[in-house]
């Protein structure tokens, strides 16, 4: 089969789903190694750029552990973590702060502003989009999110924007929460009617064997995750991803997609063709 005619291909199996999806709401987790590496970060914003161009709504939530790990280094404040959880004290709090809302937020909106689309940055801090209250005094200041005001990014979509959200969030005395970027999207697909949340991860979606690479679940109903849980054999950073997964579907989201981000166009094979590329998630 020539290029062309894998092309013709792929764009005969798209255009269903395109006209299918077009006036809908996608709400996409960028994250892993898609947002450590340049090249794979192009490509990622590149592909929710033609999501928004096919007229799909996107939202893209982000957190950014290494580059918040990178800060704390430079200002030589030691790292600590809890059950894999990162333990955030004050200072370390104004170090998430800043390396999320600054330094990460906007680099990704100049990437959208760079290939030609529309973006505004924002934290869960602004108009009180993210709402939360502390896990524990232990882990500081982790929190869960508790609601989502979500009429900013419904102004900013109906205005042709591309919001692009960092997972902090703000209590009810209005002081800065960190809280896990896989559970902020999930509270934000929820929020917005998405209906589909993607994650993009650094497997091939939700494994049968977490030693396994090839061993990929293309389909996964939500009792089948809850029992991964419940059982165990969900390894711990797949956790929250299948945690939040089945909070965004009791919440009424359609689907959730689990991806490998560091995959060419992974996000743009997974919703446009038949086979897709990683695990789906439904009811």
């Amino acid at each position: 089969m020539t290029d062309a005619q894998i092309h013709a291909d792929v764009l005969n199996q798209a255009l269903p789903y395109i006209q299918a999806f077009r006036g809908q709401t996608f709400v996409v987790k960028y994250g892993g190694s898609a947002m450590r590496d340049p090249s794979l970060m192009q490509g990622v914003i590149r592909n929710v750029l033609l999501l928004h161009l096919v007229g799909i709504r996107s939202i893209l939530v982000h957190g950014g552990g290494p580059e918040i790990d990178s800060w704390l280094v430079k200002l030589g404040i030691e790292k600590k973590t809890l059950h894999g959880l990162r333990v955030t004290d004050q200072e370390t709090m104004d170090v998430v702060e800043m390396a999320l809302a600054g330094r990460a937020n906007k680099s990704l909106v100049a990437e959208v502003q760079r290939a030609g689309g529309k973006a505004i940055g924002l934290s869960g801090r602004d108009a009180d989009l993210l709402e939360a209250e502390a896990l524990s005094d232990e882990y500081g200041r982790v929190g869960t999110v508790t609601k989502v005001n979500a009429e900013v990014l419904t102004v900013a979509t109906e205005a042709g924007f591309i919001p692009i959200v960092c997972s902090v969030a703000t209590d009810s005395d209005k002081r800065a929460l960190n809280v896990n970027a896989d559970s902020a999207a999930a509270a934000i697909a929820a929020a917005v009617g998405a209906s589909k949340l993607i994650l993009l991860t650094d497997t091939n979606g939700v494994l049968a064997d977490k030693n396994d690479v090839d061993s990929t679940i293309s389909r996964l109903s939500k009792a089948e995750a809850q029992r991964m849980l419940d059982s165990g054999e969900a390894d711990r950073g797949m956790i929250p991803k299948l945690e939040g997964a089945i909070h965004a579907i009791n919440q009424g989201v359609s689907a959730v997609h689990m991806i490998n981000g560091g995959l060419p166009n992974a996000l743009l094979v997974e919703v446009f063709t038949h086979a897709g590329i990683g695990t789906m998630m439904s009811e």
